[in-house]
């Protein structure tokens, strides 16, 4: 499922101190140098192993099998819609309580929610406990945040690229390995599903451990970035919004009060000001619509598949496979667009309405096939595409923005996207809207993406069209008998 630094204090003194000859190193940076590399080094670890949820690939064949006994009535237009509606109300809150806390206390609400889940999963009977359980989920993918961002303060901008790729790396890794540990267990060790969760549950416990042991940063991306100014460190392109390049330490105390009051409100102001710009509004429309649709099919997949292929013996159902493979393949794609070099201005376009009208092919074969391994090779090759448009979408919206303004901008698209997920959830799958099947919810499915990859193709023949106008030489070529008229002189004024 898609961090910030800190530097201690002892750091922000060596800035501020005069400066030693040159040919000589303060022996004062090499404690911080050790440390900050100790303190990355803990994060990716603690990233790998918070994903260790060997159950969480079987949740909707437990629910729907002897275990619990849900129909798939219940599981699919009562429970899962709660996911949505619950991921909705936190993601605003904990979006700015992440920054403002410093990070580590959602971190810490992040690990006891999935202590929670686990719990209601394995002590859980009713539909009311299962909609709770399926409410701190939203809470856990909400709180995904934190840990994205908290790269970003143990580490100078210098490094943010390098980190960012490690601490990603890291999660997708304890995914792969988490979807193989679950899939090795049913398929080899015969585990049962309720097994699988209370090893998850030992798991997620781990992970609470270890997340008290993070250090809480001292500043954070928003909320607290003046102390930093104060201290002598150089100022960030949101200190200079906020004020100035400079900060009196006599007006330390009003430039922070008057920061925090105003600081969201001006980059709000500075996002409606670059949304103008066309890249920025294509890659953000197809963050916001592409991801909706994208989340929807993830929720519900695992019902389709027990509807293709009920399987009666829990050692042939392969969802940690499937998972496992998929995240490989995504993780394939995200490192291959690096390395697609194209006139994205000119082709974006084309290449996102190609790639989404391939979606649109991949969830009408997994929704009309009856061969569970075609319906698993489709969902692989759709999760893949998308991961791969989500580097792409990064560095097209990011290379003009600065990092404050990025971080706006994706949790602005995020939050949109979230209401759009919401709104699709209560029409099509909520037993108060039209409470459809998974079968008719992926028609439905299709539909969408099969639309969006029609705007996408038509914004394509627009674009394309105008550059070839463009491309033209504002002034007719002369005709034959124009050239012959001209003087030689004039000729040589030409050349």
């Amino acid at each position: 499922m898609t961090m910030p630094r800190h530097e201690p204090l002892s750091h922000h003194s060596a800035a501020a101190m005069p400066q030693q000859d040159e040919g000589k190193k303060p022996p004062v940076e090499t404690a911080p140098e050790q440390r900050w590399k100790l303190q990355v080094f803990y994060l990716c670890f603690y990233g790998f192993m918070t994903q260790i949820r060997p159950g969480e690939s079987f949740i909707t064949p437990y629910l729907l099998g002897p275990d619990k006994n849900f129909t798939q009535v219940e599981v699919t237009n009562m429970i899962t819609p709660v996911l949505t509606y619950s991921y909705m109300a936190v993601l605003v809150p904990i979006f700015l309580l992440t920054d403002y806390l410093r990070y580590k206390p959602v971190l810490v609400l992040q690990s006891l929610s999935h202590i929670s889940i686990w719990l209601l999963l394995v002590l859980g009977t009713s539909v009311l406990a299962m909609q709770l359980m399926e409410f701190f989920y939203g809470v856990t993918m909400a709180a995904r945040i934190a840990y994205s961002s908290y790269i970003f303060s143990l580490v100078a901008p210098s490094r943010y690229q390098r980190m960012a790729s490690y601490s990603r790396s890291s999660v997708l890794l304890g995914v792969f390995t988490s979807s193989v540990l679950g899939q090795l267990c049913v398929t080899l060790g015969s585990v049962s599903f309720l097994t699988l969760n209370y090893v998850s549950l030992g798991f997620v416990t781990f992970g609470l451990l270890l997340t008290l042991f993070l250090e809480r940063p001292k500043r954070s991306l928003f909320f607290n970035r003046t102390d930093a100014a104060c201290s002598g460190a150089a100022p960030t392109e949101l200190d200079k919004m906020a004020g100035g390049d400079k900060v009196d330490s006599g007006d330390s105390g009003k430039a922070m009060g008057g920061w925090r009051q105003a600081v969201l409100c001006r980059m709000l102001r500075e996002v409606c000001a670059v949304a103008k710009q066309s890249r920025l509004q294509l890659w953000s429309f197809w963050w916001i619509f592409n991801s909706a649709g994208y989340y929807l099919v993830l929720y519900y997949v695992q019902i389709l598949w027990n509807d293709i292929y009920p399987a009666r013996d829990n050692r042939r159902v392969y969802n940690g496979g499937v998972d496992a493979a998929s995240t490989l393949l995504g993780a394939i794609a995200s490192f291959a667009a690096g390395y697609l070099k194209i006139r994205w201005a000119l082709w974006s376009a084309l290449v996102i309405g190609v790639v989404t009208a391939i979606q649109a092919g991949l969830l009408l074969l997994m929704n009309t096939t009856g061969n569970i391994w075609l319906c698993y090779a489709a969902y692989v090759l759709f999760r893949g595409s998308y991961q791969f448009l989500v580097p792409i979408a990064i560095f097209q919206i990011a290379t003009s923005l600065s990092k404050e303004l990025c971080a706006l901008v994706f949790g602005v698209n995020t939050f949109f996207g979230t209401v759009l997920k919401t709104i699709i959830t209560i029409i099509v799958a909520d037993k108060r809207g039209l409470g459809l099947s998974v079968h008719p919810q992926f028609y439905v499915y299709f539909g969408y993406f099969s639309l969006l990859a029609l705007v996408y193709l038509l914004l394509a023949v627009v674009v394309v069209i105008r550059h070839s106008r463009r491309a033209q030489p504002p002034e007719l070529i002369p005709t034959e008998g124009q050239v012959q008229e001209k003087s030689p002189e004039a000729a040589a004024v030409q050349a």
